[in-house]
């Protein structure tokens, strides 16, 4: 199950990346957009090494300008 959940964590975070690169935005420029949210917990979660709080999730996907179903469907 665990080894289950890191892959689902490394795709979501590869995901973030890909939207964040299509934006041209670095990940301090995306944490910018994003209250109380560092650059480096940007990186961990592109690499697959932070667990995603689902509003913190949200926040991304606003600052990403796509919906939460579109990121998903991207991870795939």
């Amino acid at each position: 199950m665990i080894n289950n959940l890191e892959t689902e964590y490394i795709k979501i975070g590869q995901a973030i990346r890909k939207r964040r690169k299509e934006l041209k935005l670095s990940q301090k420029q995306l944490s910018e957009r994003i209250p109380k949210l560092d650059r480096s917990k940007i990186s961990d979660m592109e690499n697959g090494k932070e667990d995603f709080v689902f509003s913190t999730l949200i926040k991304i996907c606003i600052a990403l300008e796509i919906t939460l179903e579109e990121l998903l469907q991207e991870k795939k």
